[in-house]
């Protein structure tokens, strides 16, 4: 059931090269891919230009001290900053699993998943900033920022290197207060701590989507007779002589993982999608468009 892992030597120059190589490509197919998305209303909403004041708010930790209006707070027993309208600015966050079950693909015409989830990854983030939105990634510890720069760099980021673990899901190293959030993942590891993950999320107000990448192979469990599967970093094999047997305990143990991801969605205020890598990535990106103006509102 699985392709055996690419080894590329770990120098620091064979990995830039790789990860160059790999950005054009990325970047265009996911330009591709968002402007098929009609850019409407999305991120900032409000007259005037980036510079002009919006509006006072209470300091929170991790705030710059350089950042805090003295004078407002004069007037006060707290401490108080002035935002301007792009400070303002909505924050959207991503997260990609890419651990070693994420670059499975049944078949060489499609897509890993997780190819698949950084082109949407990166398409999000160019609808985001187009819209006057922030964006950063969760596992980097940088503030969300906008702009081609950005951009870039969030590419980088998800083509450099990939976990060695077998399953993995987003966990976050900060999330903005009040930001929204997308995670790409397969989700079919332990569910505990996505489950976490979206439950701080909810303690800080933050609310988003989650995107439940699956190779059709896997929504589908086509395989009979004598089959040996083998897990992606090749640390689990098993063998049976009657793979169709396992078939209907299979999918159920499948239906019952996306109920409880739809359930732990639900409990926190998120949406949950699930996406077939041989499907269209154009409508998922729209529903995911879509979905980060639902929960905002």
């Amino acid at each position: 059931m699985s392709d055996s892992a690419l080894h590329t030597p770990d120098t620091l120059r064979s990995r830039s090269e790789a990860v160059a190589a790999s950005l054009p490509p990325l970047l265009a197919d996911a330009q591709h891919l968002a402007a098929t998305v009609l850019l409407g209303v999305h991120g900032r909403k409000r007259a005037g230009t980036g510079d002009e004041f919006w509006q006072y708010r209470p300091a929170q930790a991790g705030d710059a001290y350089r950042s805090i209006d003295w004078r407002r707070s004069g007037r006060s027993d707290g401490h108080f900053l002035r935002q301007t309208e792009w400070q303002a600015a909505q924050s959207v966050m991503i997260g990609v699993d890419d651990s070693a079950s994420m670059t499975f693909t049944g078949h060489r015409s499609r897509p890993s998943k997780l190819r698949r989830a950084q082109t949407l990854a990166m398409a999000v983030a160019i609808l985001a900033i187009r819209g006057g939105e922030r964006v950063g990634l969760t596992h980097m510890t940088d503030p969300p920022r906008g702009g081609q720069a950005q951009l870039m760099r969030m590419a980088a980021a998800l083509m450099d290197g990939h976990e060695q673990s077998d399953y993995g899901a987003p966990r976050p190293k900060a999330l903005p207060m009040g930001s929204r959030a997308v995670f790409f993942s397969d989700f079919l590891g332990d569910p505990a701590p996505i489950e976490t993950v979206l439950g701080r999320a909810a303690d800080r107000d933050v609310k988003g989507v989650v995107v439940q990448l699956l190779d059709p192979d896997e929504e589908a469990f086509p395989y009979d007779g004598r089959t040996v599967f083998e897990s992606m970093s090749g640390a689990v094999r098993f063998e049976t002589l009657k793979a169709k047997s396992l078939r209907e305990e299979y999918l159920a143990r499948l239906a019952e993982r996306k109920d409880r991801l739809q359930q732990a969605a639900r409990r926190t205020g998120w949406r949950y999608h699930c996406h077939h890598t041989d499907g269209s990535a154009e409508a998922t990106l729209l529903w995911i468009y879509q979905a980060i103006e639902k929960v905002r509102a």
